[in-house]
């Protein structure tokens, strides 16, 4: 019996590990849904499905903006840059936020919280962008700032439960401890 259990559940198994294997390598948190990684000079282009050459006006600001954000995500942060100077609208708090988090992760801390702040801006209700925020005060040892972040967050949120929130408790946090 146990023999005719593991034939009909191990490929069940697989489909169900590999399936989210795949989702969590490409998705970018939970934001939105997984995107495949198109070759360099390639932008994923969501209304035709399919890679395509970042130069093509089919694709939205909302695709190449989505998709900066996973090339940072991914380390690219250089190519993510590229993509969001090829926005129409580039001053969008989405693409700030994004444009802030590629700096910062370059090691240009300054900058990118002029882009936070941009981004804070036009959507102070952006918890995201105010966790990012947050990350960069820490860096640069301002921690006090950061905790003005945080609060910030737990009102946007209305818990301490969202992942922003989490997530910059913790930096704050592992910053106390060194």
């Amino acid at each position: 019996m146990n023999s005719r259990f593991s034939i009909f559940t191990a490929p069940l198994m697989l489909a169900v590990v590999l399936s989210s294997s795949h989702a969590w390598a490409h998705g970018d948190g939970g934001d939105s849904p997984a995107t495949p990684q198109c070759p360099r000079d390639q932008v994923y282009d969501n209304k035709a499905q399919k890679c395509v050459k970042q130069t093509s006006k089919e694709v939205s600001d909302a695709d190449r903006t989505d998709y900066a954000y996973q090339l940072a995500k991914d380390g690219r942060y250089e190519e993510a840059l590229a993509l969001l100077d090829t926005l129409e609208q580039p001053n969008t708090a989405k693409a700030l936020n994004y444009r802030g988090y590629a700096t910062r992760k370059l090691g240009r801390t300054d900058e990118g919280i002029g882009f936070y702040l941009q981004s804070v801006k036009l959507n102070p209700q952006y918890a995201q962008v105010r966790e990012y925020l947050g990350e960069a005060y820490v860096i640069k040892g301002q921690l006090d700032l950061a905790q003005e972040q945080l609060q910030q967050i737990k009102s946007i949120c209305g818990n301490t439960t969202c992942e922003e929130y989490q997530d910059l408790a913790e930096a704050i946090n592992d910053s106390s401890k060194t």
